[in-house]
C-alpha cells in the first residue's frame, strides 16, 4: 500500500518506527504469548498448579498497569533508550532464572520482575516515542508497529512449541531469553533516540527549523488530567477494554455452548488476530483524512454490531462476520488510541496522561474475564453476557460523545 512506501524514506524516525516493530513483536511473543505454552509441561515437571503458573502471570500483568505511570513520567522526562535497553537486558536475564526455577516463590518473583520490564517494553512506551518523532504521519507509524506486532503470536506460539518439543520447556525457555537479548538489545540501544531536535531534525523529517518543536497542547500534564477529556476518553477506551477483552477470553467456550465445532471454534478465535491487522491497514491510511474521534466512535460502532451479531440465532456466517468485524474494531482500537492523545494533547506529556489511561484499562482487562464468569453463572448461559457487553459497548460510544476533541493536524500540514 502507498503509506508503506514511507519505510524507503530517509527520516530516521522510520528507522525507530521499524526497529520498534520488530522490537514489540519479539518482547510481546516471548513474554506474553510464548507463556501458554509452558503451562502444561511446567504442570507436569514441578507439581505446581495450573492456578499457581496463572497467578504468576497475572501478578505480571497487574505489575504492568502499575508502574504505567512511572516508567510513563521517565520516558516523557528522559527518553525510551535507556529504559528499553536496560529492561530487555533484565527481562533476558530474568528468563534465563525461570528456566532454572524449581521453587515456587522464585518463580512468582522471577514473574513479578517481568511485569515490571513488560511496562518498559510493551506498546506504551513505543507509542511514546512515536508521538514525539511523528505528527502528520504518525498513524503510518504507529500502524507499522502494531501491524507488524501483531503477527506476534502468529510467530512466537508456534515457535515457543517447537522449541518445547525439541529441547523440553526448560531449554526452551532460556533459548528465548537468548533470542530476546540478541535483538531487543542492541536495537534499543544502537537504534532510540528522545526527539527530532536532538539530531537536527523536526518531527515527519521537515526541514525548515530544524531545532523548533512540533505543535502541541500548551496544557500542563495536571491540567490535562484534571479535565473532563482526558476522562471521557479513559472511560470510552476502558468500557470498549472490558467488552473487548471478556469477548475474546469467551469466544470459544460461547462458541461450544452453541454447539459449534471445536476446530471450528478454535479457527475462529484464531482469526480475530488476523482481522485485527486488517482493521490496522483500513484504518491508518484513512487516519490522515477523517477525524480521530470520529474513526473511534466508528471503531466502537463495529465492536457493538460484532457483538449483536452473536446474540442472532444460527447461521455460519454469523460467526465469520463476527470475527471479521471485532477482529477491525479491536485493531484499529489500538491504533486509533495513542493517535487520539497524541493529537489532542500533544507528545511533551504523552507519557504521563497515556500511562494515567493504562492503569484503567489493566483494570477492566483484567476484571472482564472473571466478571464475564461470574454474570455467565448466574444468568445459566451467554446470553445475558452477550447482552451485558452490548450495553458496555454502548455506554462507551456515548461517554466518547463529550470529548469532542479538536484536531491539530492543520499544524502540521
Amino acid at each position: 500500500m502507498r503509506w508503506l512506501r514511507a519505510m524507503r524514506e530517509s527520516y530516521y524516525g522510520w528507522r525507530i518506527a521499524l526497529t520498534l516493530a520488530i522490537t514489540e513483536t519479539i518482547s510481546w511473543g516471548i513474554l506474553y504469548y510464548a507463556f501458554a505454552v509452558f503451562i502444561r509441561p511446567m504442570e507436569l515437571d514441578t507439581g505446581w498448579s495450573r492456578t499457581e503458573l496463572t497467578g504468576a502471570f497475572s501478578l505480571a500483568l497487574l505489575l504492568r498497569g502499575a508502574m504505567a505511570v512511572p516508567v510513563g513520567i521517565w520516558i516523557d522526562r528522559h527518553g525510551a533508550r535507556l529504559l528499553m535497553t536496560v529492561a530487555s537486558l533484565l527481562a533476558s536475564a530474568l528468563l534465563a532464572l525461570w528456566s532454572q526455577a524449581d521453587d515456587l516463590a522464585i518463580f512468582y518473583l522471577v514473574w513479578s520482575g517481568l511485569g515490571l520490564c513488560m511496562a518498559a517494553l510493551f506498546y506504551e512506551p513505543a507509542f511514546t516515542v512515536i508521538a514525539n518523532w511523528f505528527l502528520r504521519k504518525r498513524a503510518r507509524a504507529l500502524a507499522l508497529i502494531t501491524l507488524v506486532a501483531g503477527f506476534a503470536s502468529t510467530v512466537f506460539l508456534p515457535l515457543a512449541n517447537s522449541l518445547l518439543q525439541q529441547h523440553g520447556w526448560r531449554t526452551a525457555v532460556l533459548l528465548l531469553a537468548i533470542l530476546l537479548a540478541a535483538t531487543t538489545i542492541p536495537l534499543h540501544a544502537l537504534v532510540l533516540r528522545r526527539r527530532p531536535a536532538d539530531i537536527g531534525l523536526q518531527a515527519d523529517g521537515a526541514s525548515e527549523d530544524p531545532g523548533s518543536s512540533p505543535p502541541s497542547s500548551d496544557e500542563s500534564a495536571r491540567d490535562i488530567l484534571r479535565g473532563s477529556v482526558f476522562w471521557s476518553l479513559t472511560a470510552a477506551f476502558s468500557l470498549a477494554m472490558l467488552g473487548g477483552t471478556a469477548i475474546r477470553v469467551h469466544f470459544v467456550p460461547f462458541l461450544l455452548e452453541q454447539g459449534v465445532d471445536d476446530n471450528l471454534a478454535a479457527a475462529g478465535a484464531g482469526l480475530i488476530g488476523a482481522a485485527q491487522v486488517l482493521g490496522r491497514l483500513i484504518f491508518a491510511p484513512v487516519a490522515e483524512r477523517l477525524s480521530l474521534l470520529w474513526l473511534t466512535e466508528l471503531s466502537l460502532a463495529l465492536q457493538l454490531l460484532a457483538v449483536s451479531l452473536l446474540l442472532l440465532p444460527g447461521a455460519d456466517w454469523r460467526l465469520w462476520l463476527f470475527v471479521l468485524l471485532f477482529g477491525a474494531a479491536v485493531g484499529s482500537a489500538t491504533l486509533l488510541r495513542p493517535a487520539l492523545l497524541a493529537e489532542r494533547f500533544g507528545p511533551a506529556r504523552f507519557g504521563r496522561i497515556s500511562s494515567v489511561m493504562v492503569v484503567f484499562l489493566t483494570l477492566a482487562g483484567t476484571v472482564a474475564p472473571v466478571g464475564a464468569s461470574a454474570v455467565h453463572a448466574l444468568g445459566g448461559g451467554y446470553g445475558p453476557v452477550l447482552w451485558g457487553i452490548a450495553g458496555i459497548t454502548l455506554a462507551a460510544m456515548l461517554v466518547l460523545l463529550p470529548a469532542r476533541v479538536p484536531t491539530t493536524r492543520a499544524a502540521g500540514k
